[in-house]
């Protein structure tokens, strides 16, 4: 019997070894494409997730709103003339201060409207005046606006000069 090895062949090898190498380089880069996508989708999902929870308490404040509205013009009455009711007025000032350090915790802002130039991005214009400002300022803030992270959640009610 004779001992002989089977004979391989060099050159078959080197091309197996070289397609091996090759398939090797586009498993790796498919590899590294899909995990950058990955990453990717991870950070847009989180910005996303923030954004989310950035706004997510928005109704809650819209209704919220009202009240402090309430507070203001409970304030411009009891600072009229006849009020002679130093301590309430005090009370009602701290509660209104609290209530809006509050809100702004969490995001919300006031958006100034008086003596500005009229923005129907921040303003909702409800009646026009006769004044001597320039055209097209604020005269009077009927309703305050107000800002959620920048975002206007409620533009504010005014009255502009013509």
């Amino acid at each position: 019997m004779d001992n002989q090895k089977p004979q391989v062949n060099i050159e078959d090898l080197v091309k197996e070894l070289e397609q091996c190498k090759k398939e090797k380089e586009e498993y790796l880069n498919g590899w590294k494409r899909a995990k950058a996508d990955f990453i990717n989708y991870q950070k847009d999902e989180t910005k996303r997730i923030d954004e989310v929870m950035k706004f997510s308490n928005e109704m809650l404040i819209r209704e919220l709103l009202p009240v402090l509205d309430s507070f203001q013009l409970s304030l411009s009455v009891m600072a009229s003339p006849a009020r002679e009711d130093a301590g309430a007025r005090r009370g009602v000032e701290i509660i209104q201060s609290q209530f809006e350090d509050i809100l702004k915790k969490h995001g919300l802002e006031p958006i100034k409207a008086l003596g500005s130039k009229f923005d129907p991005s921040l303003h909702e214009a409800v009646e026009e005046a006769e004044s001597d400002k320039e055209s097209g300022t604020v005269i009077e803030e009927l309703t305050r606006g107000w800002k959620l992270h920048g975002r206007v959640i409620r533009p504010a009610r005014v009255k502009i000069a013509k």
